[in-house]
């Protein structure tokens, strides 16, 4: 499972012109399903992206997480994460999970994200989907469930 974390003030995802979810300061978080993934790796994801301590403190240094502030989520779908690009032009997604076994593994991982009380919102799996967000800092966090293994 892949995840690319943005550190937000504001974020919102719209479906033909529709806002289906929205956020104020948080993280969008840009998840990927690989073909591999088991529960282990929501687990991972959920929990680096819960606790990793990417906000600012009172004196300006990335020292709190997520579930200290309370902070919201913005959890939107994203296969192109698994886009292996060594050969040729045209990316390869083969190492993303199908769409059937990745959408139930997403709704897997949003019940997680939810599970650890934070507000979650959700684009549309599967779906063409427009996001909007202020990126605060920047902030931008790549995570790889395979990482614990190493």
């Amino acid at each position: 499972m892949r995840a690319v974390l943005q550190r937000v003030r504001s974020a919102s995802v719209t479906v033909d012109g529709q806002t289906v979810g929205s956020i104020g300061r948080g993280l969008v978080v840009l998840l990927a399903i690989g073909r591999d993934d088991e529960p282990d790796d929501a687990i991972y994801v959920v929990e680096k992206t819960a606790n990793m301590r990417i906000f600012p403190d009172e004196r300006g240094h990335m020292n709190r997480s997520a579930a200290e502030l309370g902070a919201e989520l913005l959890v939107v779908s994203q296969f192109t994460l698994y886009a292996d690009t060594r050969k040729g032009r045209r990316p390869s997604f083969t190492a993303a999970a199908p769409p059937e076994p990745a959408a139930a593994r997403f709704d897997d991982a949003v019940a997680r994200f939810r599970a650890t009380g934070l507000r979650v919102e959700t684009g549309r799996f599967g779906e063409t989907m427009d996001v909007a967000l202020v990126n605060e800092g920047p902030v931008t966090i790549w995570l790889d469930s395979a990482d614990r293994h190493r």
